[in-house]
């Protein structure tokens, strides 16, 4: 098993995972056009098409690591998730750029594509790594359920704005299944 698969088909109890593609943008951004997804987030414009598509959906298309969330019962799309930063000399790798529905907030949604994600990037990798803006409370105690622990933060910029942004970590061997 050598050849990591960042763009897998991952089916959990309610929701599938699948591979972003080209013509997965109005769905998606029907979704993020709710300014309240994005209330707590660094880049709080991203609900503005332009901002979006520039900002989030084309680099996940190029990232080769973005997943579609799916409900499994009716394929109605829910949300979207990434898998980035691969090292594979240490075995480390990035989740996130997720969001979902705010219908699904709060219902499980969020955990089952993290349990799924987890659980098959922990075939190749021995930790993952969660990048939190610091005021975003909603995903820290998302990420800390999981079981990650805050391990640093690091002050960054983005469009001319400073911000600070948490790095929480969480070995195979800690996760939360």
């Amino acid at each position: 098993m050598n050849d990591i698969e960042l763009q897998p088909v991952l089916l959990g109890d309610t929701i599938k995972l699948r591979p972003l593609k080209d013509g997965d943008f109005e769905a998606l951004y029907s979704i993020a056009s709710d300014p309240k997804i994005w209330e707590l987030h660094p880049d709080n414009e991203r609900y503005k098409r332009e901002i979006f598509k520039q900002r989030y959906f084309k680099s996940a298309l190029v990232s080769g690591g973005a997943l579609v969330v799916e409900q499994k019962s009716d394929g109605e799309i829910i949300g979207c998730s990434r898998y980035y930063e691969w090292r594979p000399g240490s075995k480390e790798i990035s989740i996130g750029y997720t969001f979902i529905k705010r219908s699904h907030w709060g219902l499980g949604a969020n955990r089952e594509i993290k349990q799924l994600m987890l659980n098959h990037i922990f075939l190749w990798a021995n930790l993952a790594w969660f990048h939190v803006g610091e005021i975003n409370m909603r995903s820290r105690r998302a990420v800390e359920k999981l079981g990650a622990k805050l391990s640093h933060a690091k002050q960054r910029e983005l469009e001319g704005a400073p911000y600070t942004q948490l790095y929480y970590k969480l070995a195979d061997k800690d996760f939360l299944d």
